[in-house]
């Protein structure tokens, strides 16, 4: 088997790999492997800065000796397997980008032979990308569970991103999903190594990642959102990702329901709340069972409970105060303080001019002491 066609094997599962801000993930399915196109690997990613890339998402191995209860590769599944040596793979990766095919890479790894044993595998493929083909484009390296320390500062050393997929909050969840990986003295002391390698050892460092299964356990929004709070505070995680649960065959949770789609869109809608407008666990909209409502925007929830009478003067508050209306974000709240310095703002033409959505921020403030003149249709989401 060639490299195309181990890459064509390897595409539909890792279309369920959250990497970067990638294109809409499609349900799993047993696709017809006629069908299956090397396309199907090539991913339209959004890098940190806002680049948008073709990024080949891809496995070095899909053999893997653990038996998550919810994963494609699980050992006990029969399924075709396929391996790259790191120099297969980071010759077919150049030729994927000299072809104008692919820009980046985001490369994983099933379990073959212990943790420390493939991350040596990941690393030596980075490695030869970057000195013997001298690639200078976009790598993300996943660390594997069992890595040792050195290893994973070897990774950084050659990455723009590493990744370590804690897949559950807390021991006792990650048990439901993966009862032979480690939580707090494996998965999320990595976790903190990365942290600790950027902060005490000078030089440019990538960022890092971390991805959730939402809805193959029993955890709670707020399970999930506590220890995204807790690593954007203490390992300086760029983001959480949050992948819904889609059942699969010859898997324990092959009967399991799917978790909702727009489960996974609120958890990230909050996400972003907390590292990006200032708001912590505490203030969001959950139920007696500790989730977000499905139907409502949770910062529009928020806004509802505490802004209906006690509107925000756009003239006055800062920016922590502006964050808080619904319609406002970052982008929109620097340029209302900018334009703040210009005069005053008293109608809602003026925020639509500053690209801020006036019909959603209308309910919740003043504009010069009043409330806005005109109520435009309020947008529920």
């Amino acid at each position: 088997m060639n490299a195309i066609e181990k890459l064509k094997v390897l595409a539909p599962a890792m279309a369920f790999e959250p990497a970067e801000e990638t294109s809409v993930r499609r349900q799993m399915s047993a696709p017809c492997a006629s069908r299956i196109k090397l396309s199907d690997s090539i991913h339209r990613a959004v890098m940190p800065g806002g680049k948008r890339i073709a990024l080949l998402k891809t496995l070095l191995t899909s053999v893997c000796e653990n038996n998550c209860n919810y994963c494609a590769f699980r050992q006990e599944r029969d399924i075709r397997r396929v391996t790259f040596t790191p120099d297969e793979l980071a010759r077919a990766f150049i030729q994927l980008q000299k072809a104008g095919i692919a820009e980046g890479i985001f490369l994983s790894s099933g379990i073959a032979g212990g943790g420390v044993r493939i991350q040596d595998r990941l690393v030596a493929t980075a490695e030869i990308l970057r000195r013997r083909y001298e690639f200078g484009g976009y790598i993300h390296l996943k660390i594997m569970p069992g890595a040792e320390k050195d290893q994973i500062e070897a990774a950084m050393r050659l990455a723009d991103r590493v990744s370590v997929n804690l897949e559950a909050p807390s021991s006792d969840l990650l048990a439901q999903l993966a009862p032979q990986k480690t939580f707090k003295d494996g998965l999320l002391q990595e976790l903190k190594w990365i942290e600790g390698i950027r902060r005490d050892t000078p030089g440019k460092w990538p960022s890092s990642t971390t991805q959730f299964v939402v809805g193959a356990g029993t955890e709670s929004d707020l399970d999930l959102l506590v220890m995204t709070e807790y690593l954007q505070r203490e390992t300086h995680l760029a983001r959480a990702y949050f992948s819904s649960f889609s059942p699969v065959p010859e898997t324990p949770l092959e009967f399991h329901s799917p978790s909702p789609p727009l489960r996974e869109h609120r958890l990230y809608q909050s996400s972003f709340l907390i590292r990006d407008y200032g708001f912590t666990v505490e203030e969001l909209p959950f139920n007696d069972k500790g989730h977000l409502p499905l139907n409502r925007d949770p910062k529009l929830a928020w806004a509802e409970e505490h802004l209906t009478h006690s509107p925000v003067e756009l003239n006055r508050v800062g920016r922590h105060e502006l964050l808080r209306v619904p319609g406002i974000g970052p982008v929109g709240a620097r340029r209302i303080l900018h334009e703040r310095r210009r005069g005053l703002l008293r109608d809602l033409s003026d925020l639509h001019k500053l690209g801020i959505s006036s019909p959603r921020a209308a309910p919740f403030i003043l504009l010069d002491g009043h409330r806005p003149a005109q109520q435009l249709s309020f947008w529920p989401t």
